[in-house]
């Protein structure tokens, strides 16, 4: 194993179990966003019309300010003055206040300010009387987010996992499959902690899907997010090509896992993508609930080796054949 997977693993190690350990690698820059703040719609948004009609795509970095594989790629999409051949394109740095906060030292703690971004899509909340930093923000980027048919939100991971996609309904799915990269694709009702951004979009009859890339701060998820990318933008027809035939399989969630304990341990350190061959298999323990696999061939997606009350510990899945 390279010596720098040996410090990940070690840091996440000591992560997971609240102890001091080395500090997580970061082995991409965050990119320099003073060009872009202003956009050209609202603060952080950037928008391009074709001149021939087409769907309405909005790809979103920075839901979460310390995941930046998103930015780096809409930077350089910006950069190199990317446009569609039809339809519109928007851009969008979401909590930019959250992102001018990141620092390799420390880069976990640029996740949001006040609460999550991504759990703020709730209409009694948008259009509630709550002033915090997130939802000022998703206030005035929901017009745009709104007004689009498809929204590719861009995402990586801290714990172990495979790449997938994941979809809050079955309208998202097929298109989800179709892009054939990453070759997972979950389909949940998302968080008891609350409403996902896709989540929101599906609420509309449109097009919500969620890339989580892999690791953050690796190239390898720069990489994958955007071949992802592109390839949303070709299956819509905003750019010129076809998406290459691959093999993809879909897995529903069948139950989520909300932590109820400060104490809520896994029996093992589990790793997304894992799939536990027998039901009743021990996973977990929160309090003195044993948490065990409610079916053969569960998919363990995105186990959180480090929870709080409240939060998602991890989601067991089906495969659909």
């Amino acid at each position: 194993m390279p010596l720098s997977d040996v410090t990940l693993d070690h840091a996440l190690a000591a992560l997971a179990t609240g102890h001091p350990g080395p500090g997580l690698p970061v082995r991409i820059a965050a990119p320099d966003l003073r060009p872009w703040v202003d956009g050209n719609v609202v603060r952080g948004a950037w928008s391009f019309d074709a001149p021939v009609p087409g769907p309405h795509v909005a790809v979103v970095a920075l839901n979460h300010g310390n995941e930046i594989s998103g930015a780096i790629l809409l930077d350089r999409w910006l950069r190199a003055g990317l446009r569609p051949v039809a339809g519109r394109l928007s851009l969008i740095f979401a909590n930019l206040d959250a992102y001018a906060g990141f620092a390799p030292e420390d880069p976990t703690a640029s996740r949001f300010l006040e609460q999550d971004f991504n759990r703020v899509w709730d209409r009694d909340l948008l259009d509630g009387a709550g002033r915090s930093s997130e939802l000022r923000r998703a206030r005035v980027l929901r017009p745009l987010l709104e007004s689009a048919d498809v929204v590719l939100d861009l995402h990586s991971m801290l714990w172990p996992s495979d790449p997938l996609l994941l979809v809050g309904s079955q309208a998202a799915e097929g298109m989800a499959l179709r892009l054939g990269a990453p070759p997972l694709v979950v389909s949940d009702p998302g968080h008891e902690a609350g409403r996902r951004l896709i989540d929101h979009i599906g609420q509309l009859g449109r097009h919500g899907v969620l890339l989580e890339a892999g690791s953050h701060w690796e190239r390898e998820t720069v990489a994958l997010t955007e071949t992802v990318a592109l390839r949303m933008l070709v299956l819509n027809g905003l750019l010129p090509g076809a998406v290459p035939t691959a093999a993809s399989c879909l897995a529903r969630v069948t139950s989520t896992i909300t932590a109820r304990h400060a104490d809520f341990r896994f029996a093992r350190p589990f790793r997304g993508g894992d799939v536990v061959a027998v039901a009743g298999t021990l996973v977990a323990v929160d309090g003195e609930l044993e948490i065990r696999t409610p079916h053969d061939d569960c998919l363990l997606v995105m186990p959180s080796l480090r929870t709080a009350p409240g939060l998602t510990a991890v989601r067991f899945a089906k495969f659909m054949d």
